[in-house]
């Protein structure tokens, strides 16, 4: 039987571990540069990580509900996850002031392994 609410969980899991590995091995590469820059690109992704993690706890933590709420369910994650990315991303950029190149390529890095990681889960159209 196909429960999409656990497979939305599993991806969510999925998406999440490749991020960090994705991330992790950026900042391995950036710390030869230094230890700023490797954490900046950890910042950069933790920023996408954290967000993409709020918003499957938010959108898919609800359960079965009628189209309206689950709808309100998925707005309001993805707005709070967007407000964590851009608040974390100001913080890391404008206050603490890391090298912004490296914190937009953790961004990237953590993007990148979140379509692969969406993309990779399913052949012929089956979950």
């Amino acid at each position: 039987m196909l429960n999409p609410l656990a497979a939305g969980s599993r991806l969510v899991r999925r998406t999440i571990a490749w991020q960090v590995i994705a991330v992790a091995a950026l900042a391995l590469a950036l710390f030869a540069k230094g230890s700023a820059w490797a954490v900046a690109a950890v910042a950069g992704g933790a920023a996408i990580t954290a967000g993409g993690a709020l918003y499957g706890v938010l959108a898919l933590g609800g359960g079965i509900a009628p189209a309206a709420g689950a709808l309100s369910r998925l707005v309001l994650g993805l707005l709070a996850k967007w407000f964590v990315v851009i608040a974390v991303l100001f913080v890391a950029i404008a206050v603490v002031r890391l090298p912004a190149l490296a914190v937009i390529g953790g961004v990237v890095a953590a993007l990148v392994a979140q379509v692969l990681a969406m993309a990779g889960g399913h052949r012929n159209g089956n979950p």
